[in-house]
């Protein structure tokens, strides 16, 4: 089973690699970028799902490996989660560039590669980190109507129905909002305690 996921995760990596209508292919080419597709375990009780990657991981291609990624580290230390265990993605896989906001095409784009990714790692939480990914996944997952400001629903557990059966929805703020105010670790930290509730 293991095997058979892993071989329709690469399958998605090796499309994205070679996805030449996407709006941000000629910026990956021209900055010898990478595409960041995800990585942990796939089959992982809990997926994260950031915005885009930003300069760390388009070099690389791993997701949150540069400062926001320090602070998840942190965050899932905070409440004894170890990194190999879960499975860390993004909406979008390449960098926009100046580090932007993704934009609605790159969303329509990308989004239907992770929904192939939840689809085959089957998750049971589905952890969004930032706004962006907040809205789709609600929106995916039939929780429009509960749709509001991040800052009202970080750290709430949503349960809905996947293909796959029961899962929860938490959405959190991004990590990176440490960056600008170091007083959010607390909320962020405190927020992350749903991970355990939600288990």
């Amino acid at each position: 089973m293991r095997n058979k996921r892993g071989q329709e995760l690469k399958k998605i990596r090796d499309e994205i690699w070679h996805l030449k209508n996407s709006p941000l292919y000629k910026y990956r080419k021209k900055n010898n970028y990478y595409p960041v597709i995800g990585e942990g375990n796939h089959s992982a009780k809990i997926i994260f799902i950031g915005e885009a990657p930003g300069k760390n991981e388009a070099e690389t291609g791993k997701p949150f490996c540069g400062p926001a990624g320090g602070i998840l580290d942190e965050l899932l230390e905070s409440v004894n989660i170890k990194r190999k265990d879960v499975y860390i993605t993004n909406i979008v896989k390449d960098r926009p560039p100046g580090n932007r906001d993704p934009n609605p095409k790159e969303i329509k784009t990308y989004s239907p590669f992770l929904t192939r990714q939840l689809e085959i790692i089957k998750p049971k939480i589905i952890a969004t980190l930032g706004r962006f990914s907040m809205e789709f996944i609600m929106k995916l997952y039939g929780l429009e109507d509960k749709l509001q400001k991040i800052s009202l629903l970080h750290g709430q557990i949503f349960e809905t129905n996947a293909s796959w059966g029961k899962i929860k929805i938490i959405p959190f703020y991004h990590p990176a909002v440490v960056l600008y105010n170091a007083n959010q670790i607390t909320s962020l930290k405190n927020g992350f305690q749903a991970l355990k509730k939600g288990e």
